[in-house]
């Protein structure tokens, strides 16, 4: 497992362009991040781990590849600055200063290793007690992709994000820990969009499906998380959509 215990710079959660296209599934899955890096000779594991659990109908797995072990000789192809920010976030959150690789964090509460399948399965357990009450509708017609977030008068506030994604992405590794090795990242996170703010009040958002569908993307997540985006916490509700 590789550790990182620096939490001085909480950088904003960096707002990023989309990407989507196709049928719409339920929501109230749970989210699954994975904090992983092509730098980690200790993320293979979980890397394969991810790929297995995208077979489960209420998961939503997400690859969201890190860029501070760089420094060890590879340059992560995927990482975003934006995934770095967001995982010492989610420490400052929780109030301790577990940042590491590989590291998942479900339903936006309760972090394990994210190799250890068991303790996976128990956090999604745990966590599913205080989250994912929203039911989050996503679909696509015509050139447009179409949000429902439905009103709940709890109090809750929240944020509403959505994020394109890739399904399966095999990189060369040519330098580092991982030298030699040609891994297949999974659902990989390519950037996030922030819709907009919940309330706890019904909402619809349409979006150009030009706008979200470039490139390689091939499904579009949305979840709607509490807390804000220097500190996130437990995921309201999620859906994915499939673009082809």
């Amino acid at each position: 497992m590789h550790v990182l215990r620096n939490l001085s710079a909480l950088a904003l959660f960096a707002v990023m362009t989309v990407s989507a296209s196709s049928p719409a599934l339920a929501g109230g899955k749970s989210v699954i991040e994975l904090f992983t890096s092509q730098g980690c000779n200790s993320c293979p594991p979980a890397d394969k781990l991810l790929g297995t659990l995208t077979r489960e109908p209420n998961l939503i797995p997400l690859t969201l590849a890190v860029d501070y072990w760089d420094y060890l000789g590879w340059k992560d192809t995927l990482a975003l600055k934006g995934n770095t920010a967001r995982q010492r976030a989610y420490a400052g959150a929780r109030g301790d200063r577990d940042v590491y690789t590989p590291q998942m964090v479900v339903n936006g509460s309760v972090h394990v290793l994210g190799s250890d399948k068991a303790a996976i399965e128990r956090a999604i357990e745990q966590s599913r007690k205080q989250a994912l009450a929203l039911g989050i509708q996503a679909s696509v017609s015509g050139d447009t992709l179409t949000v429902n977030v439905p009103a709940k008068d709890d109090n809750t506030a929240g944020e509403i994000w959505l994020c394109p994604i890739t399904s399966s992405v095999p990189v060369k590794i040519g330098r580092g820990e991982n030298r030699g090795s040609t891994i297949t990242y999974t659902n990989v996170v390519r950037r996030w969009t922030k819709l907009g703010d919940w309330n706890g009040k019904a909402q619809t958002f349409n979006v150009p499906l030009k706008d979200v569908q470039t490139g390689d993307i091939d499904s579009v997540a949305v979840v709607v998380q509490s807390g804000a985006v220097s500190a996130p916490k437990v995921m309201l509700g999620a859906a994915q959509v499939a673009l082809r």
